[in-house]
């Protein structure tokens, strides 16, 4: 299989622009619906999917997020439903680029071989699991180094030149930059700074650099996307998803069409701006 995530870069670097990333939870506010606006996603503009593996103590994530795991959880979802969502994408697209992102407790509790082992099955192709730092590469980064996923590191405002090599040994994929100090959906990023950032990262990797957390608007993600390889957004999608529910927190008719819709103009955010050289 074509390593998809560096074939996406790809397209989207010979179209002049960054790409698109976009995060939901995974069987938030259901399982069905989660799959839905997961295949619609490509379609409205998405270049790389990241679901969420539900978790009970986000310690990264700001309150939408942290809400739409739990939302999920209520709901049965469990990762192992979460990665036959993903086995069920596959069934209509083997071309967009799914990653999983979270913690490593319910990956150690459903054991790290079996899990890389039905995660590359299934159909995906990277992992972000945010509170695995380096020193711990042995644990899970390695191992899914072997089975042929890859593992995205986060970097962040306070990741400085010394500690970048060692943040960077083992990345593969893209790098992720935190462009706040903070939980995800806390503040609205600094652009400038970011894009700073992003060069300076790129002085010590040929990885693309990808821009998270705080990324809210479709002006946002162009701001964004002016400096960076690739644009994340996550908090805003999930508090559409939010948005949509009836009083007791179950889908309507509005829930796919509120995720589908924003992304549909972030991805025309992200389009129309043209890469800074």
């Amino acid at each position: 299989m074509t390593d998809r995530i560096a074939a996406r870069f790809g397209h989207c670097r010979a179209h002049g622009r960054a790409a698109l990333i976009t995060f939901i939870t995974a069987g938030d506010p259901d399982h069905a619906t989660s799959l839905e606006i997961a295949r619609l996603l490509p379609k409205a503009g998405a270049d790389i999917i990241e679901l969420g593996m539900p978790f009970t103590d986000p310690m990264a994530d700001g309150p939408a997020i942290q809400a739409a795991g739990l939302r999920a959880l209520k709901a049965g979802e469990t990762l192992r439903r979460t990665l036959s969502l993903v086995r069920s994408f596959r069934e209509g697209d083997v071309e967009t680029p799914v990653i999983l992102m979270g913690y490593y407790n319910p990956i150690y509790v459903y054991g790290v071989d079996r899990f890389l082992a039905d995660a590359k099955s299934a159909g995906v192709d990277g992992l972000i699991v945010v509170d695995l730092p380096p020193e711990e590469d042995d644990e899970l980064c390695r191992p899914a180094l072997k089975a042929g996923l890859a593992f995205i590191r986060l970097a962040t405002p306070t990741t400085d030149d010394k500690r970048i090599p060692a943040v960077l040994a083992n990345t593969s994929g893209f790098v992720y930059y935190v462009s706040i100090t903070g939980i995800t959906g806390a503040a609205t990023p600094d652009f400038e700074a970011a894009a700073a950032a992003v060069s300076r990262i790129k002085r010590h990797t040929d990885l693309p650099v990808a821009v998270g957390f705080g990324v809210k608007t479709a002006e946002h993600a162009a701001a964004v996307a002016r400096g960076a390889d690739g644009v994340v957004v996550g908090t805003s999608l999930v508090e559409a998803v939010r948005g949509s529910l009836d009083s007791r927190g179950r889908a309507t008719p509005g829930t796919v069409p509120a995720v589908v819709d924003l992304v549909g103009a972030l991805a025309r955010g992200v389009a129309a701006t043209p890469k800074a050289a």
